[in-house]
């Protein structure tokens, strides 16, 4: 119990971080992808992956940990 207590706001940061890399990839590959090399436009569509994936596990941390401290999961 008093681990999910403390996992639960660093699974909420990963979350907020993750989905700012992700929004920042997305614009990266997308948005400003004339301005950038193809090094660059590369690893953006890379980090979009990358940065999807930590969102999900993030998530599905933050959904772990509410719902053993008898939280609502949302």
């Amino acid at each position: 119990m008093k681990h999910y207590r403390q996992t639960l706001p660093y699974a909420n940061q990963c979350l907020i971080l993750s989905l700012t890399g992700f929004l920042l990839a997305v614009l990266a590959s997308y948005g400003f992808d004339h301005y950038l090399s193809l090094s660059a436009q590369i690893t953006a569509h890379v980090s979009t992956i990358v940065f999807a994936t930590l969102l999900k596990i993030s998530y599905v941390i933050r959904c772990l940990c509410q719902y053993n401290l008898g939280l609502e999961v949302r």
